[in-house]
């Protein structure tokens, strides 16, 4: 089990996270969404160790973590996320050897991940397509037997056709290898396919304001700021219909302003005078599994559903 307890960050005049906590379990899943900006990306690159923590502390089963890090980062680009000059062979080569894993292990992972290793291995990236790349690029996240792999927005630049089995996979390997998968999103659709049973954190100007059961959270959202962006989500006319609550925000993202109170308030259609005041804790909805950090929550029906 991985945790996060008071990760805080920032950079320059800007506070990228503030004293986030988070638990990843064994072979469970967890997804982070927000809109661009809000800190999941940081969030997930200080769990893969490619940036530091001001504050706050990471354990792996109630230690904290050290050099060797069993947590594995999926880039968002397969286009620039593998060496152009390199075959397959060699890119897969050299973590392999550094965990004594012998190379005829490459080929099993290229299988593993839906890639023929005959036609693959002898190949360089530009020779494979967009998807093909992201499953070599799960391969060779896989060498060093990872407990957690973090998924950083690992279909945004895959062609649409070819996104649900790259989702697929990742739910495949939770159930076949045991390891977690922390996904990065701001598609709650994607968070709700790979992330089933799992937690969702929904992350907003480097805090968490709500989260739980990702069913739960999406079916019956109570933080305005989940509702803004459950109510973004496009929808197909004549398939589906709107929520009968739309929710825009009613102020644009100003970094630069620190309120005093609530850090949504500046933008919550329903805020009050109170909030401008006073800053919510994340705290528990009554008997649900459900947490939310917002003085006034309300169940608000904003998913778009079938049209009849």
């Amino acid at each position: 089990m991985i945790e996060g307890r008071g990760i805080t960050k920032a950079f320059k005049q800007v506070q990228a996270l503030r004293g986030v906590d988070f638990v990843i379990p064994r072979g469970g899943a967890v997804s982070f969404i927000g809109e661009s900006g809000c800190g999941k990306t940081t969030l997930g690159r200080i769990l893969a160790g490619l940036e530091s923590h001001d504050e706050g502390r990471l354990l792996r089963d109630g230690e904290p973590i050290k050099d060797f890090r069993p947590i594995q980062l999926i880039h968002q680009d397969p286009y620039s996320a593998l060496n152009p000059t390199r075959t397959i062979a060699q890119i897969l080569r050299d973590p392999l050897r550094l965990r004594g894993h012998p190379f005829s292990k490459a080929e099993e992972l290229l299988s593993l991940v839906g890639l023929d290793p005959s036609y693959v291995l002898s190949r360089y990236p530009h020779q494979l397509s967009g998807g093909m790349r992201q499953r070599v690029v799960i391969a060779r996240a896989l060498t060093v037997d990872p407990e957690v792999l973090v998924a950083d927005e690992a279909v945004s630049m895959i062609d649409v056709s070819l996104r649900l089995g790259i989702l697929a996979l990742l739910r495949n390997l939770r159930e076949t290898l045991g390891v977690s998968v922390l996904f990065i999103t701001h598609d709650v659709a994607t968070a709700r396919y790979v992330g089933a049973e799992g937690e969702l954190y929904v992350i907003y100007r480097g805090t968490v304001v709500e989260r739980g059961p990702v069913d739960t959270v999406l079916a019956g959202p109570v933080h305005p700021y989940t509702q803004c962006l459950l109510s973004a989500i496009p929808v197909l006319h004549g398939l589906e219909v709107p929520g009968p609550d739309r929710l825009v925000p009613d102020e644009p993202l100003d970094e630069r302003v620190e309120p005093s109170g609530c850090l949504f308030e500046p933008r919550c259609p329903f805020a009050t005078p109170a909030c401008a005041q006073e800053q919510p804790l994340l705290s528990r909805l009554g008997d649900t599994p459900q947490d939310h950090a917002c003085l006034f929550p309300a169940r608000r029906h904003v998913v778009a559903v079938p049209a009849r």
